[in-house]
């Protein structure tokens, strides 16, 4: 059986139609159940809708506990084995890690630790480095602080903006977290099996 995914969007869901278009092409060894989001026009919505994926939506309230709670109990409803934030843009909390911690994935557009946080492509272009990339890892309660799983490197060239260096690191980082999601398919079916 395959690897369920149940893949967490905040904006425009270009890291989920990668997912998206590797799964139609055969490149996917998982298969995606569902999409979520914290904001009811998140474009991946309409990426997901488009292709007859359930979709749920969880704005983030003023008490976090019960937003951790009703996020948890929308993502547990389609049994996922693996959960994908893909510029989801909150922070899961406590309910959430006890439930799927270990089965969480996020990607970074830079080499962890080095820059972590929201910034992480402006930060490394401020602090002069020749060499960023990409970082696929397992969300823990910390921000951008859990297992890493894979990183590629990606140069920057001279006269980068965030915007230019942004859009390279994307590439590179769609590769990599199809990649990620097929090797902990394979290890789910391998210990499933």
């Amino acid at each position: 059986m395959a690897c369920r995914v149940v893949v967490l969007v905040s904006g425009s869901g270009t890291l989920l139609q990668a997912l998206l278009d590797a799964e139609r092409d055969g490149r996917l060894g998982a298969h995606l159940v569902a999409v979520g989001a914290d904001r009811p026009d998140a474009f991946g919505l309409t990426r997901a809708r488009d292709t007859g994926l359930p979709t749920f939506v969880e704005p983030m309230g003023p008490d976090r506990d019960q937003w951790d709670a009703r996020l948890t109990d929308a993502v547990a409803a389609h049994d996922p084995d693996l959960v994908v934030s893909a510029g989801f843009m909150r922070l899961v909390g406590p309910r959430f890690l006890a439930r799927f911690g270990g089965r969480c994935i996020n990607s970074h557009p830079a080499l962890l630790p080095s820059f972590p946080g929201m910034h992480g492509v402006r930060d490394a272009l401020a602090a002069g480095v020749k060499v960023t990339g990409t970082t696929i890892f397992m969300i823990d309660e910390g921000v951008d602080t859990g297992r890493i799983l894979a990183q590629r490197a990606v140069d920057v060239a001279a006269g980068d903006t965030e915007e230019t260096l942004h859009e390279r690191i994307k590439v590179v980082e769609r590769e990599l977290l199809v990649r990620v999601i097929n090797e902990l398919a394979h290890a789910t079916e391998e210990s499933d099996g």
